[in-house]
């Protein structure tokens, strides 16, 4: 069995824009569909895209210089063709190798009539996920819609405020004044803030049992999250862009400048990093956290992957 053909097909994707306060998402976006063809038959499928790049921004490099390192290999040496498809990162996005690797990992499991998560490893059949707000003006708006997740059987809700020290602390404190002590609550800070805000909102946040705190300064600022998570309780998760993707894990468990890692196959390069990922951050004992895949078809990547680690609780 060899690879025969890479495809990607381009189509309108409209998305009513929204924002996580100084990130804006949607509009005219183009989905694309990958698919990486092993003969007339067998086929296996991704999407590329997300709310914040559309797949017209990635798909040139990816049909240039990806394409003819797959053709005529074989679609289920998985590791190898990540390897060689990696070396391109400097010109091809990492977004666009996962969406081949997603694809791969699909027609493997076509192959085998098997699940993705059965040939990653099951570890369990469920999973509790958590409710992630939009930007919302007050911090009334955030104590009313988190119940509203709430009432729903949400578990967990994880807000993202608007990147303004007192206004996050007051945001956060409505949220807890709203729920209780029922419902789990995580901030993410979307890399708003300089190390001495991220201090005070760290522990304002303890003090209100929020269950992590997320990426509060810029994603490379090892130095600073050491600083910071010398400084907290509250788990700190800070690598969800961390630069590198999976090879670049490892200075931050090093440095111990985070507590929990983080990623998705969009961000990471694909199922394969990803479960790298996680499978590093168990060796130390540590939680892995997946983020959003920006896409359905990469979200359901995430779930098997999500269902093949241990280490991770939503």
């Amino acid at each position: 069995m060899k690879i025969t053909n890479l495809t990607t097909i381009l189509f309108e994707w409209p998305i009513v824009p929204w924002g996580t306060g100084k990130h804006s998402f949607g509009g005219d976006i183009q989905l694309g569909v990958v698919t990486v063809h092993a003969g007339e038959v067998i086929k296996g499928h991704a999407f590329l895209g997300s709310p914040s790049q559309g797949a017209d921004e990635l798909v040139k490099p990816l049909m240039m210089l990806v394409k003819p390192v797959l053709i005529e290999r074989n679609p289920l040496d998985i590791g190898a063709l990540w390897q060689d498809m990696w070396k391109l990162r400097r010109n091809v996005s990492a977004r666009a190798i996962g969406a081949v690797d997603v694809a791969l990992w699909d027609l493997a499991g076509k192959v085998s009539g098997l699940p993705v998560h059965r040939l990653l490893g099951t570890c369990k059949s469920q999973v509790p996920a958590y409710a992630s707000s939009a930007y919302l003006p007050t911090p009334e708006a955030y104590g009313e819609e988190a119940p509203h997740f709430q009432s729903l059987g949400w578990t967990a809700y994880k807000a993202h405020p608007h990147g303004i020290p007192k206004n996050d602390i007051e945001i956060c404190r409505a949220i807890r004044e709203a729920v209780g002590n029922e419902l789990a609550l995580m901030l993410d800070a979307m890399w708003a803030f300089t190390y001495e805000e991220a201090v005070r909102v760290g522990r304002a946040i303890e003090e209100l049992d929020y269950f992590w705190y997320e990426d509060p300064l810029e994603e490379e600022d090892i130095y600073n999250y050491t600083k910071l998570r010398q400084k907290l309780d509250i788990p700190l998760m800070n690598t969800e862009y961390a630069p590198g993707g999976y090879y670049g894990m490892a200075q931050w468990v090093q440095q111990q400048a985070t507590d929990l890692l983080r990623g998705d196959v969009a961000v990471n390069g694909g199922i394969t990093p990803m479960m790298r990922t996680a499978h590093l951050a168990d060796a130390f004992r540590m939680k892995c956290e997946l983020h959003h895949g920006g896409n359905s078809l990469n979200n359901v990547a995430n779930l098997h992957v999500t269902m093949a680690i241990p280490n991770c609780d939503y």
